[in-house]
């Protein structure tokens, strides 16, 4: 288990995007079993339920499944999941956003194309 709990966000939530970036960071690859609800509530001091709870969205997502008696495994295809839906998100939390600031300043659509461009280079560089 990696990571701590903060106030950011809902406890729960926090339970799954920490399996999620595990997922993504390959501790737990596909077919392996991921902790027990019990062992995360045990290893972030939270009630199992709230662990459960956050188990069970990624169940609902397709991105664990259960073994009936033997615990939580990473389903086949979850980490190209994942990156489906953070990257859904980062679309709508940031590219939208962007985009829609870039139209009220009034920048052309080239203008803040050479402007994201910009920032990945001095992003390579630093």
């Amino acid at each position: 288990m990696h990571g701590a709990l903060d106030d950011r966000a809902m406890i729960y939530l926090q339970i799954a995007q920490m399996l999620e970036d595990d997922i993504l960071r390959q501790v737990y690859r596909e077919e392996e079993q991921v902790p027990s609800t019990n062992e995360l509530a045990r290893g972030y001091n939270i009630n199992p339920a709230t662990a459960a709870k956050g188990i069970n969205l990624l169940v609902s997502e397709g991105i664990l499944y259960k073994k009936r008696g033997i615990g939580m495994f990473v389903s086949p295809g979850a980490g190209e999941k994942v990156k489906q839906k953070r990257r859904a998100a980062f679309y709508d939390g940031y590219v939208k956003p962007l985009v829609k600031e870039g139209a009220s300043l009034a920048l052309a659509g080239e203008e803040l194309l050479a402007m994201v461009r910009q920032a990945i280079e001095e992003g390579e560089t630093t």
